[in-house]
C-alpha cells in the first residue's frame, strides 16, 4: 500500500467517523421530534383499525374517518385527564412516599419490625439479609421520579399531544401517498415481498399494541381493586406504578409485587405489625399473584399468541434471548421485533425448513 493510498484510507475513515458523529449529534438535538414521530407511528397502528371500521361500516370518507378517530381518542384522553389527574395530584400532595429520607427510615423500620416478628418463629433475618446494605442498594428515587415525570408529562402534554395528533392525522390521512412513495424506492425484484411483509407486519403490530394497552388497563384495574379492598393508602399510585412495570415481561410483574409489598407495609406503618401490617401485606401479595395468574392465563396468551401468531413458549424463549442480549429494553421490544422478522422470513425464505417450522401457524 502506497503512502497516498494509506492517507486516502485514513481520510476516508475520519470522514466516516465525522459523519457518524454529526449524525448522532443531529439525532440527539431532534430527539424530541423523533419521540413524537415514534409515538405518532404507534398511535397510527392503534388507530388504523378504527379508521378502517368507519370507512367500511359507515362509509365515511377518508378525511372524515381520520378526523372522527382522532376526535374519539381526544375525548378518551380528555376523559382520562378529567377523571384521574385530580386523583393523582391529590394523592401526590399527601404522598409521604415522595420524601425519600422518610421513605428510607420507614423501610428500615419495616425491616427491623419484620426481623423481630420472624425471630419469634426462630427465623434469623439478619443472617439472610444485611438490612443496612439493602437499604443503600435500593434506590427509592424512582418513585418520585416516576410520579414527577408523570406530572411533567401531563403538564407538557399540550405541546406533545398537538404534535402527535398533527403527525398522526397526516400519517392516517395520506398513508396511501406515503406507501406509494415507499414502494417507488424499492428494488423491483423484491418489491412484492417487501410490500407483503410491511402489510402483514402492520396488521399484526396493530393487534399487538391494542392488546397490550388493554392488558395494562386490565392489570391496573385489578391491582387497584386489590389495594382498595385491603385499604392500602395511595392505592392509585401503587397500582399505576405496578401496571407500568408489567410492560417488562416476566421480570416486571415480580418487581411490581415486591414493591407493592414494601409500599403496603410502609403505607400502613402506624398499625400493629403482627396483626395488621403483615396480614394486609400477605393479602396484597396473594391478590397480586392472582391478578398475574389471570393475566398470564388469559390476557397474555390472547395478546402475544393471537396477535403475533406465535406459540407462548416461542415468545417466552425469544424474550429471554433478546433480554439476555439487550437487557430490559430488549425484553420490551422483543415481541414486536420478532414479529416483524418472522413475517419477513416467511416472505423471503418460504422454503427454508426452519422458517416453515416457525411460521406453520401463520
Amino acid at each position: 500500500m502506497t503512502p497516498k493510498q494509506l492517507s486516502n484510507g485514513i481520510l476516508r475513515t475520519l470522514a466516516i467517523l465525522a459523519s457518524i458523529a454529526i449524525g448522532l449529534f443531529i439525532i440527539f438535538k431532534i430527539s424530541t421530534v423523533i419521540v413524537y414521530l415514534i409515538v405518532a407511528i404507534l398511535f397510527t397502528l392503534i388507530a388504523s383499525p378504527l379508521v378502517r371500521f368507519l370507512k367500511e361500516k359507515f362509509k365515511f370518507k377518508n378525511t372524515l374517518a381520520v378526523s372522527t378517530t382522532l376526535f374519539v381518542f381526544l375525548l378518551f384522553i380528555t376523559g382520562f385527564v378529567l377523571l384521574f389527574v385530580p386523583l393523582i395530584i391529590n394523592q401526590v400532595d399527601k404522598l409521604s412516599l415522595l420524601d425519600i429520607d422518610s421513605l428510607r427510615q420507614n423501610y428500615a423500620a419495616v425491616i427491623e419490625q419484620l426481623s423481630t416478628y420472624l425471630s419469634n418463629y426462630n427465623v434469623n433475618l439478619s443472617s439472610l439479609l444485611d438490612s443496612s446494605s439493602l437499604i443503600k442498594s435500593i434506590d427509592f428515587n424512582f418513585i418520585p421520579s416516576f410520579v414527577n415525570g408523570l406530572i411533567n408529562i401531563l403538564g407538557n402534554i399540550s405541546v406533545g399531544l398537538i404534535s402527535v395528533l398533527f403527525i398522526s392525522f397526516f400519517l392516517l390521512k395520506d398513508k396511501t401517498y406515503y406507501f406509494e412513495s415507499f414502494k417507488s424506492i424499492l428494488p423491483k425484484s423484491k418489491k412484492t415481498k417487501i410490500i407483503s411483509s410491511v402489510k402483514e407486519s402492520k396488521e399484526l403490530l396493530s393487534k399487538y399494541f391494542i392488546g397490550l394497552i388493554l392488558q395494562l388497563l386490565i392489570v391496573f384495574i385489578l391491582y387497584y381493586i386489590v389495594l382498595l379492598i385491603f385499604g392500602v393508602d395511595n392505592a392509585f399510585i401503587i397500582a399505576l406504578l405496578c401496571a407500568v412495570l408489567n410492560i417488562i415481561p416476566y421480570i416486571g410483574p415480580l418487581i411490581g409485587i415486591l414493591f407493592a409489598a414494601i409500599l403496603t407495609m410502609i403505607s400502613n406503618l402506624n398499625g400493629d405489625f403482627s396483626t395488621e401490617i403483615i396480614p394486609t401485606t400477605i393479602y396484597v401479595i396473594i391478590g397480586f399473584i392472582i391478578v398475574q395468574f389471570i393475566d398470564n392465563m388469559i390476557s397474555q396468551p390472547l395478546i402475544f399468541s393471537k396477535s403475533t401468531n406465535s406459540h407462548p413458549l416461542e415468545i417466552f424463549l425469544i424474550i429471554l434471548i433478546i433480554g439476555s442480549l439487550f437487557g430490559i429494553i430488549g425484553m420490551i421490544i422483543a415481541v414486536p421485533t420478532y414479529t416483524i422478522l418472522k413475517v419477513m422470513a416467511k416472505q423471503f425464505f418460504p422454503n427454508n425448513t426452519f422458517v416453515k417450522l416457525l411460521t406453520k401457524t401463520t
